[in-house]
């Protein structure tokens, strides 16, 4: 058998697989403070100097020092230690929150997209409906009537959540749908679960990566304002949020108490905001 010049001279690609993925500087700098706060969050027990809840200092909103790198609290309590495991709170819970709305949202949007008819009618107008209450007021209605427990914090989040991804996905869904290898598929017999599954998922995964990239931040920022007006994490705990509420005293002496949370806050959603906008052009258009 005679080998053709193809089957010699190309080289090997590792294993098969080139990503063809370029990220630049600024979207780099963005994940990488994106993933130093999600290290921060899963081994934050492992980290903190002190206990969160023990007084390390015999004065109030003191300053930076050696031994407390970000300050006391207005207790005397080490700052750097809370704002670390502040981090598990504000991370921890939207990221589980921003889970659910965008998995179940995507989901309802192709499933009224595919099927179309009553199905579309009905979850389309009880979404809209839930979508045109403000998302503060029904947080604070919530949580207030029910109580501020971490699970009702991350459903409630969820919830508020859910109608937006819905209308970003059957949007991105429907388009894909009227495309014609879509029709193709159809004409075989192909089950809607194979067509929403190998057809559709496959060529909006990217934007809506996007997306939840987008919500993430909405959610964080809306947890750290119901945490600022008392209903968000409860004590013992603090997120982010709840850490600048408590502190807000001394915010005329310009006390690292109050400015390190609110910081961290910025840190976290701006280099979210900075990777999205850097994300390379296959991932944000399409995925392949």
């Amino acid at each position: 058998m005679t080998m053709t010049p193809s089957s010699t001279s190309t080289p090997l690609r590792k294993s098969g697989i080139r990503l063809g993925y370029r990220f630049n500087i600024v979207g780099m700098i963005g994940l990488a403070i994106i993933l130093s706060w999600a290290l921060v969050a899963i081994f934050a027990p492992l980290m903190i100097p002190y206990p969160v809840g023990e007084i390390v200092d015999v004065d109030y909103f003191g300053p930076m020092s050696r031994d407390l790198w970000l300050g006391s609290d207005y207790l005397g309590r080490d700052m750097f230690s809370r704002i670390l495991m502040g981090a598990r709170y504000t991370v921890g819970i939207s990221l589980a929150a921003v889970t659910i709305a965008c998995f179940s949202g995507v989901v309802l949007g192709m499933i009224a997209a595919v099927t179309g008819g009553w199905i579309d009618t009905i979850l389309s107008r009880v979404l809209d409906a839930l979508n045109s209450i403000p998302s503060k007021l029904f947080g604070l209605v919530v949580v207030a009537a029910v109580g501020s427990s971490i699970p009702v914090l991350i459903l409630t989040l969820s919830v508020i959540y859910i109608p937006g991804a819905y209308r970003f996905a059957r949007a991105l869904a429907v388009n894909i749908n009227a495309m014609d290898f879509i029709t193709v598929a159809r004409i075989r017999g192909e089950s809607t679960l194979y067509l929403i599954r190998s057809e559709i998922l496959p060529n909006i995964v990217g934007p809506v990566l996007a997306d939840l990239g987008l919500r993430f931040v909405f959610i964080v920022l809306l947890l750290s304002g119901l945490s600022f007006l008392g209903l968000g994490v409860q004590p013992p705990y603090a997120d982010w949020g709840a850490l600048v509420r408590e502190n807000i005293g001394g915010l005329p002496f310009g006390a690292p108490a109050v400015m390190f949370p609110s910081l961290a806050i910025a840190s976290l959603t701006i280099s979210v905001n900075l990777l999205i906008d850097n994300l390379p052009q296959k991932i944000r258009d399409r995925s392949e």
